[in-house]
Formats: structure tokens, sequence, C-alpha cells
């Protein structure tokens, strides 16, 4: 799920990529400078220490407050698996092939009869076969031979083969404000290193998240700092704005023969 551990995240990894855009083991875009990027506020000795060596601190952190933007409940996200398992029609017969890795259903529609089979661990496409036609044998003549199933005089011979697939559901939406602020030594680099930032996230209207989704990021606000008691730190602050949703992560069997009444041998009759 996303939440605002995440956000701090994604926004510290475009900061990154702004302020070294060929990776951590090479310079800083902005000429001389050496930042050290993280989420959280910096504890008072380590940057004094940090900005007299030499090296600019980078924090992200939420503000306080945020709003619920939650419009409508129940929004699902799936992303769709291909079956290792693979069926083909040949007149009367269905031929299995492939892996029958657990985690999958084959479905056989044999005229108005309907079956279908969860894979189990260890299962091979002869398995399914079989376990199809005890399935169809209630309402259908069928058999199996290897992974070939036969329906004899079925009317229509459909099979299918879905794999579950991962799905996140939305419980909610929220906007928060997050602050990136820039520590430097001086206001050369300061400017510099801020204006980096800045310009990195103002191009783009979607912040990638660790599960999937994105949020929206806008700007808010920008404020420099140049007090006079703190004559060796120069500070700027960004403020973006980004909209996300907290979403649970499950895994879902996907539809494979549509609707049908269950019968109590596990085989089915289309609606």
């Amino acid at each position: 799920m996303a939440d605002q551990s995440d956000v701090e995240v994604a926004l510290a990894g475009l900061a990154g990529a702004a302020l070294y855009p060929g990776g951590l083991a090479a310079p800083c875009a902005v000429p001389g400078a050496v930042a050290r990027i993280y989420r959280g506020w910096p504890l008072p000795a380590a940057l004094d220490a940090d900005l007299a060596a030499g090296y600019s601190n980078v924090s992200i952190t939420a503000l306080d407050g945020g709003e619920v933007t939650t419009r409508w409940s129940g929004e699902v996200l799936s992303t769709p698996v291909a079956a290792a398992l693979h069926a083909s029609v040949t007149g009367w017969t269905v031929t299995f092939s492939g892996a029958a890795l657990e985690g999958q259903v084959a479905a056989v529609i044999a005229g108005c009869a309907a079956a279908a089979y969860r894979t189990r661990p260890g299962d091979t496409p002869d398995c399914v076969a079989a376990a199809l036609a005890r399935l169809l044998l209630p309402q259908r003549a069928a058999h199996a031979d290897g992974a070939v199933l036969a329906v004899p005089n079925a009317r229509r011979l459909l099979a299918r083969v879905e794999a579950d697939a991962p799905v996140l559901r939305t419980t909610r939406r929220q906007q928060r404000h997050f602050k990136i602020t820039c520590w430097c030594a001086d206001p050369l680099t300061r400017d510099a290193v801020g204006s980096a930032i800045d310009a990195a996230l103002s191009g783009i209207g979607f912040l990638a998240l660790a599960d999937g989704t994105s949020g929206r990021l806008l700007a808010v606000s920008s404020a420099v700092s140049d007090r006079w008691e703190d004559a060796a730190l120069y500070r700027r602050e960004l403020v973006y704005s980004v909209e996300y949703a907290t979403t649970i992560a499950s895994t879902l069997p996907r539809m494979a023969v549509g609707i049908a009444t269950q019968a109590p041998g596990g085989a089915a009759t289309l609606s």
C-alpha cells in the first residue's frame, strides 16, 4: 500500500535523480557540490558538521494536516497475468500444454455444461485434463488420454485458462503537502541545488509510487531563508502537494467461464 513514507521515498528519489543524473558514483549536477538526501528533519549537530565540511543536505518531510479527497470507494486496479498453462481445441478435443503452475484456473465449456479446475502444486497438463473429465462426467460423456480431454458430440467446445492476478483496491485518497528543504553553506550552492530540484519536480505531473499507483504532484510554494544569526546556513524550501491513494494489495482469480450454476460435483450449467 502507498502511504506517507512511500511519497517521501519517491520525492527523495526524484531529488537524487535531479542532483545525480548519472548515479551516485558520478559527480553532482551542481559543480563542486556534494549533497546528502534523506527523509526527516536534520539533527543540528550533524547539519553543522556537514555544512562545515562543504556538504549540502536535502531533507524531505510531510507537513501537518492534509485532506481526505476520496471521490468514490472500491476502485480496483488489476494487472493481467499471462497463464503458463495453454489449452487448444480441435474438434471434440482439448489439448493442454505448458506448465500447470499453482494459481491458474482451467475451464471447459461443452454445450450448456461447464467445468473449472484450479491447479494445485505438482499438477501437470495430464492432471488438468483428467480432473476436467471427472468434473464433466455428471453432465457429459468425457474422458482424458494424457493431456488430451475428449468430449464427444459436444455441440460447442471452448477451453480457457486464466491465471490469478495482483489487484489493488483503493480504500481512500488524500492530499498532503511535503517540504523539500535544501540546506547549504553558501547562497550560490543553495540557489543551484534548489533550482535543480524544483525544475525536475515541476516537469512531473504524477509521482510514481512503490505500489504501482501514482500521486498527483503540484507545486505549492517556494521560500528562501537568509537569517543573519545563521551566517553559515542558507536554506531554500520547496513545498509540493501530492494527492495519492491508500491501497490494499491482494491476489485474486480471474473469471474463466462467466455466469454458471455450480453443481455439487464441480460441473456447472451456463445460464
